[in-house]
């Protein structure tokens, strides 16, 4: 397995024709692992590009390490609060 990899335009066309509005990297795979251990699962996600079929753009690694720095502050923001009211949630 070579691990991530970004999708073709070919493959956001067929995520958008199925009805998808957008597509993660490896939130499944991860999760079916988590699972699999008998952990419980929280799915966060960024989005982090807009590659697409009408898109004539290349979507590089550079692009998509910006916009995750971008939004680590809210995200640190949102998983610590998610961590101080972890005794309030039913899992």
């Amino acid at each position: 397995d070579t691990g991530p990899s970004y999708e073709t335009p070919s493959e956001y066309y067929y995520y958008r024709v199925i009805g998808a509005d957008c597509v993660g990297m490896s939130t499944t795979p991860e999760t079916i692992v988590a699972k699999q251990c008998n952990l419980p699962v929280f799915g966060v996600s960024v989005i982090s590009d807009l590659g697409g079929k009408d898109l004539h753009c290349v979507v590089t690694h550079e692009e998509v390490i910006n916009a995750v720095a971008k939004a680590e502050p809210k995200l640190v923001a949102i998983i610590s609060e998610l961590i101080r009211r972890s005794d309030e949630i039913q899992f």
